[in-house]
């Protein structure tokens, strides 16, 4: 296993088209949400959940997606309809994570936001440090209320991100980072 900081400086997203199999095994897709669980969650709301794409079930959910592009887009030629159809099949894993932050007396609801972000970063630092590499992305199927219905989710939830996990199929690029200059001011008082 790295070094844990060589892991938070070495991390890399993959698009998941370029990630490929093996995925994890069942015991280390087990592993991944007990970490993706064990994050800052003021008043221990739980306000987040996890739904889990693997197998044949990425294609099911793949043409449920690419069922509502096509009630938008009746125009779409096949190679549209594919493409729309394999949005999770495109990396042997794909685990969304689901915001279901809400109103409550002592937890702001950005708080709730902001804890299933850190679920879905931990999620990929715990890829990464597997040996996976991984890609957190949402795309418009993550925004449209027919595709999360046809996933299961309630009317108050929300899509945090898709992470999509795999084996690089080529060691991943850097891309250049900010400046730490240009984002990082110190308070004088």
């Amino acid at each position: 296993m790295p070094d844990a900081l060589e892991l938070l400086t070495t991390r890399r997203s993959v698009k998941p088209m370029e990630l490929q199999g093996p995925g994890p095994s069942a015991s280390e897709l087990e592993t991944l949400l007990k970490i993706a669980a064990r994050v800052p969650d003021h008043g221990k709301l739980a306000p987040w959940r996890f739904v889990v794409f693997e197998g044949e079930a990425r294609r099911k959910a793949g043409e449920k997606i690419a069922a509502v592009f096509c009630a938008d887009n009746p125009q779409a030629t096949a190679d549209q309809i594919e493409f729309e159809s394999n949005r999770l099949a495109r990396a042997p894993l794909v685990i969304a994570v689901v915001s279901r932050a809400g109103p409550h007396v002592k937890i702001p609801e950005w708080e709730q936001q902001l804890s299933s972000g850190a679920s879905a970063m931990s999620l990929v630092f715990a890829a990464h440090a597997m040996g996976y590499a991984a890609s957190w992305i949402t795309e418009w199927y993550a925004y449209d209320r027919r595709v999360l219905d046809a996933f299961g989710l309630t009317s108050n939830e929300r899509i945090t991100g898709f992470v999509h996990i795999g084996r690089p199929a080529k060691p991943p690029e850097d891309r250049s980072r900010p400046d730490l200059a240009a984002i990082v001011s110190r308070y004088q008082g």
